[in-house]
């Protein structure tokens, strides 16, 4: 069996090693205007720099008022094509290959005067409340997304990542939690998530496969469990998503009863066996013994790291050195290695 330093392939997606870096919001003050900046060009080139095999750029996306908040990044113009390409372009010379991922965060829209949403109904106290959208709206809402997958592959993403999980707006139509409309988002509620799947399809090169995060429980009182998401995971891979990226909960305060090393890894492993698809294992992660004896036994094809790599840019490089491997860094790190 493979384990973690070893290269993946998947239709024309071609890594070095089996190290994600999972997007993880930056909230960069300069970044007002949905662009990344000199600080996510750091962030980015830094890990790759560090020998990371993927790198899926954080929560990005399609209209203004669709962020967290006002610091996060979007690809709702033309003109922010720019910013991500020069990042991308620059990661890519290292090795490194990358992804966006592509959202909405629906009623927890933090700064957004108005927030959108599956329901009418916030979140928390601390919410606002959101608009629930129209049936219309919902469909015009696809293709937004459509577009942003466009600006994606223009930008020179080698992947992209449709975000459905943490409670934001996919998650919020799929959760019947959140959803409890009469139209036919209500009717069929991985319909949404669907409608946005087949629009990437539409437009992403046949040799490029399509990511997708979700949540696989939601730990809410009444919310889904593993046996729903896994229904819902079966949708989604019928409407063309090849790689599961397996988190879980957004939709709830609360959390899982264990939250340590490799706490969502079970998750992961039921889809994989269940859908027969890779997935990426991602919830602490850190220990490279444990993200590689998790690639060996079969439970995952991929591990993300997301506070290790936060802790240490060069989290892939050590991991290698720990695990026996090479150095991951180019040859004017690698050579200090030789020096005695």
């Amino acid at each position: 069996m493979p384990g973690l330093l070893d290269s993946f392939e998947y239709k024309g997606l071609h890594l070095k090693n089996r190290v994600v870096m999972p997007p993880m919001c930056q909230y960069s003050v300069t970044a007002k205007d949905g662009k990344p900046n000199d600080w996510h060009f750091t962030h980015y080139t830094s890990r790759a720099v560090g020998g990371t095999g993927l790198i899926i750029m954080e929560m990005t996306d399609v209209e203004p008022d669709g962020r967290i908040s006002d610091y996060d990044l979007g690809l709702w113009s033309d003109e922010q094509i720019p910013a991500f390409k020069r990042i991308i372009e620059s990661c890519q010379s290292y090795g490194t290959k990358v992804g966006i991922q592509v959202a909405h965060a629906g009623r927890k829209a933090e700064d957004a005067p108005q927030p959108v949403s599956s329901t009418s109904l916030a979140f928390s106290e601390k919410y606002k409340a959101p608009r629930e959208l129209t049936t219309e709206e919902v469909q015009q809402m696809v293709k937004k997304f459509e577009s942003a997958f466009e600006r994606a592959i223009k930008a020179g993403a080698d992947t992209v990542e449709v975000h459905g999980a943490h409670g934001y707006l996919i998650h919020q139509f799929h959760s019947p939690l959140t959803n409890q409309r009469s139209d036919i988002y209500g009717e069929d509620k991985a319909r949404f998530g669907v409608e946005i799947i087949e629009a990437a399809k539409r437009v992403l090169p046949k040799s490029m496969p399509l990511l997708m995060r979700i949540s696989a429980v939601e730990y809410a009182e009444g919310g889904y469990d593993l046996e729903y998401s896994l229904k819902l995971a079966k949708r989604y891979r019928d409407a063309g998503v090849d790689i599961f990226d397996i988190s879980s909960g957004g939709e709830s305060s609360s959390g899982p009863t264990y939250n340590g090393p490799g706490y969502q890894l079970d998750l992961a492993s039921a889809v994989k066996k269940e859908l027969d698809v890779p997935v990426i294992a991602v919830g602490r992660m850190e220990d490279p013994k444990l993200s590689d004896d998790a690639i060996r036994e079969g439970k995952a094809d991929m591990a993300a790291v997301g506070r290790g790599m936060l802790r240490n840019p060069f989290w892939a490089n050590e991991a290698s050195l720990a695990l026996g491997g090479k150095p991951l860094t180019p040859s004017a790190l690698s050579a200090g290695y030789s020096i005695n």
